[in-house]
């Protein structure tokens, strides 16, 4: 099967969130929002309580790791048994 054409000045999206200790803990103490229980997201209780989240570009690509398979593959390439 093709993958999906992206379109032009598209962005991967790789979801790595990084917290200080002390945020976390304030994260932690606030309640639950609608949008983050609607979309199980919990960033989202962060930006509804108005704080900011920065995000990033990278020049690396990443390699989803959601099956045995896709596991077996990545110790692969870091044993440098196999391209990518």
């Amino acid at each position: 099967m093709k993958p999906p054409r992206v379109p032009e000045g598209a962005c991967k999206h790789i979801g790595l969130y990084v917290y200080r200790r002390e945020f976390l803990l304030t994260l932690a103490a606030l309640p639950p929002t609608p949008l983050e229980l609607a979309e199980s997201l919990e960033q989202l209780r962060a930006l509804e309580h108005g704080y900011r989240i920065r995000a990033v570009l990278t020049p690396h690509d990443t390699i989803g790791v959601d099956t045995p398979e896709d596991l077996d593959h990545v110790r692969r390439l870091v044993a440098g048994l196999s391209t990518p």
